[in-house]
């Protein structure tokens, strides 16, 4: 319940915070008025680490015990227990909550990348700006190093958004040209991607398109998750007044919170840039070798 409560704070209604995090109202309120379980004594060394603990849960409210502990050991250097971490965070009430889903699907095959700047995932994601409406956000992720490498915001949904927001990839990647690269690009097949001056402009830069089905919902999982972990760490908790103010703020969100310090379990726990800096490493000890 959690979740819900930071979200009404942040603006949203109760019932429009319920909707978010995929719980009902009554199962909501009737949470909140469950009797709490008397906590266990608390150990002495509890204190300091929940005092540690306390500005990364309200920071990040949709984080579960696995980040909180996974930020404590590689970005605060805190040598703790992982069960540790869970276990204060169920005594102190911090624990998501899962949404419970609806039914399970099959899982169909899609593309793995194997390599940095292989399959790229495009995905597109909509959030109110009270003076000006609805604003849209569309992002570009190397599925291989996790590494946000272009994204536009615009009061438009046109498909000139969604090339733009390529093109800043494609100009940081590809310093030398894109074509003969073998890039794939990985999307749904929205009106924007399906656009034929987009897919004309695809042809153009040789990149090849790869349209998920309309019946496999996990085809661009990897870009759907990084559009709900944005809005989970910065659209849902911010009520921004300008273009100008969103800009900045996602801006610093992907190149310094995201990009430089988010930890990744697929990664190891490093960023997309230690990631890549590893990697980098590998390849010169390899050629040195």
């Amino acid at each position: 319940m959690r979740l819900v409560d930071a979200l009404h704070e942040a603006g949203r209604s109760v019932a429009a915070a319920c909707c978010i995090v995929g719980v009902s109202r009554s199962g909501y309120y009737a949470a909140r008025h469950r009797p709490v379980p008397p906590a266990r004594p608390a150990d002495a060394a509890d204190g300091p680490l929940l005092g540690r603990m306390r500005p990364i849960v309200e920071a990040h409210p949709f984080w579960g015990y696995r980040r909180v502990w996974a930020w404590l050991r590689y970005r605060e250097g805190l040598p703790v227990n992982k069960k540790r971490i869970y276990r204060l965070m169920r005594e102190a009430g911090w624990t998501v909550q899962r949404a419970r889903q609806a039914a399970t699907r099959t899982p169909k095959a899609k593309p793995k990348a194997t390599r940095p700047r292989q399959y790229w995932g495009i995905d597109m994601t909509k959030f109110l700006i009270a003076p000006l409406g609805w604003v849209y956000l569309v992002l570009v992720l190397d599925w291989y190093t996790k590494k946000i490498v272009g994204w536009n915001l615009s009061l438009r949904s046109r498909r000139q958004e969604w090339e733009a927001a390529l093109a800043m990839g494609v100009q940081a990647e590809f310093p030398e040209g894109v074509r003969g690269a073998g890039l794939k690009l990985v999307s749904d097949n929205g009106s924007q991607p399906t656009a034929s001056g987009f897919m004309a402009a695809m042809s153009v830069l040789g990149i090849e398109q790869v349209f998920t089905s309309y019946d496999n919902p996990k085809g661009n999982a990897e870009t759907e998750r990084l559009m709900r972990t944005i809005k989970e760490e910065l659209l849902w908790l911010r009520e921004f007044t300008s273009l100008e103010e969103a800009q900045a703020a996602i801006h610093q969100w992907i190149t310094v919170d995201y990009n430089q310090r988010y930890v990744h379990s697929a990664l190891d726990y490093m960023s997309p840039l230690e990631f890549e800096a590893t990697l980098k490493q590998r390849e010169t000890a390899q050629a040195a070798a």
